[in-house]
């Protein structure tokens, strides 16, 4: 061994012994898990940064992470939080219709048998039980923009029931890991990603998708149901057995269908619904004799409030990501865990797509842009290719969610919820694994 090499050598043992030291000090001082995560991701870069510098010679390195910096706080507000101000506007004015229309209440009591079994702390009929089946039906029609507004307001709701506000209570916890759980039933933009980079089956993946996402879905549920010592009766496994059936006899019809239907069926199906849906409220107004437009003015108000509490937890996690990400510690990791999997005598064809895996957690921007990249290097219709797709479409973006969701409601103690949601993930991504060599090989 050279000087170098035990210098470098050195240098790691350093570095992780000044990352433990400075981890049990932020957790002493009342740091909870996702502050412990967020200095985590700017520790590592910094390391991996000073590593590039001194050992690799790299002299862009901090030049990279900087501006990074500035970039990322630049679009967390250009090109997320503002976009999303419209959205939110609409449909949480479009959501005041529904209340005052009591189709919120309607759909709670319709569900209200099995959602309080997975939701005990909240009472029957709560309209945040409609308004969580709202955001779960948008999120399974892979219709993001409108999930995100009724999740919140779902959030809002739940935080009335919260009697400590700083945090997280179990119901809002199993409503969060589901959610990041990102069941999708028609993963529209996927395919239109897999068409746009020339594939001949586009629509190839729409199956193991959302075989991933529903076993990421069921991991989500098992786990939170473990931590929070829920009670598995008959209704609930008779509920969540005729869930699966119908997103089995869902696989079964579509996988019938030849591509062109595939694509047909995965561009009308989820606008098709999303737009009877909004129709549907504005009639559900006028019927029970609500002024729709006061009712909407009301709640599209709430809108820009939302956006204003937010922005500083987007900007916050989205900047750490972004740092993370530039110093390569993906990289780093990938070639770990490749070397690992060689080393255990296993296939390792799959691990070019892992960098997707690793990203869809922390940036569902990220993951999205690794998985064209992917696509472009390898073929959209190959091994690795269709799998980067499965794992794009197996999970979402947990830590995004959780600044989101939480921070929306000033939620700081976000308890296991990160750590349940990242368990989830990592099932789904070996579930995802298995269908893929199952489907694709």
């Amino acid at each position: 061994m050279d000087g170098i090499q035990f210098a470098a050598g050195v240098f790691y043992v350093l570095a992780a012994v000044g990352g433990i030291a400075i981890l049990r000090a932020a957790q002493k001082s009342g740091n909870g898990a996702l502050s412990l995560v967020w200095i985590l991701f700017f520790y590592i870069a910094a390391a991996i940064g000073l590593y590039k510098f001194f050992f690799l010679h790299d002299n862009d390195v901090f030049k990279t992470l900087v501006d990074g910096v500035f970039d990322s706080a630049k679009s967390s507000v250009i090109d997320v939080a503002f976009p999303l101000a419209g959205t939110m506007v609409f449909f949480l004015g479009l959501m005041n219709i529904a209340e005052k229309a009591g189709a919120i209440n309607w759909l709670a009591r319709l569900l209200n048998p099995f959602m309080k079994r997975l939701f005990p702390g909240v009472p029957d009929n709560h309209p945040a039980m409609g308004q969580m089946v709202m955001n779960f039906s948008a999120n399974m029609l892979g219709l993001d923009n409108a999930a995100t507004p009724f999740g919140l307001k779902a959030m809002e709701s739940l935080q009335t029931l919260n009697k400590d506000k700083e945090t997280a209570t179990n119901a809002q916890i199993m409503f969060l890991v589901l959610h990041t759980s990102g069941l999708t039933l028609i993963p529209l933009s996927i395919i239109a990603y897999r068409l746009a980079a020339g594939s001949a089956n586009p629509s190839s993946v729409f199956i193991p998708c959302v075989l991933g996402t529903v076993c990421t879905t069921l991991a989500a549920i098992i786990l939170v149901s473990i931590w929070q010592k829920i009670k598995w009766d008959r209704i609930l496994i008779t509920w969540l057995g005729s869930i699966a059936l119908a997103v089995g006899l869902l696989i079964w019809w579509v996988s019938g269908m030849d591509a062109v239907q595939k694509d047909i069926f995965s561009k009308v199906a989820g606008n098709l619904v999303l737009l009877l849906i909004i129709t549907l409220i504005i009639i559900a107004g006028v019927w029970k004799k609500v002024n729709v437009f006061d009712a909407f003015i009301e709640g599209a108000k709430g809108g820009f409030d939302v956006i204003i509490k937010i922005i500083p937890y987007l900007v916050g996690m989205l900047v750490a990501i972004r740092v993370f990400r530039d110093s390569g510690a993906l990289g780093y990791i990938v070639d770990g865990l490749t070397a690992v999997i060689r080393t255990m005598g296993l296939n390792a064809d799959f691990t070019p797509s892992l960098p997707v895996a690793i990203m869809k957690p922390f940036s569902g921007s990220g993951a999205r842009g690794l998985m064209i990249d992917v696509m472009k290097s390898n073929g959209p219709d190959s091994f690795v290719g269709q799998l980067a797709c499965t794992f794009h479409g197996s999970a979402d973006t947990t830590f995004y969610i959780v600044a989101l969701y939480f921070g929306s409601v000033g939620i700081k103690k976000v308890r296991y919820s990160i750590w349940a949601g990242m368990l989830a993930d990592f099932i789904g991504v070996i579930a995802a694994i298995l269908i893929a060599y199952v489907f694709f090989r």
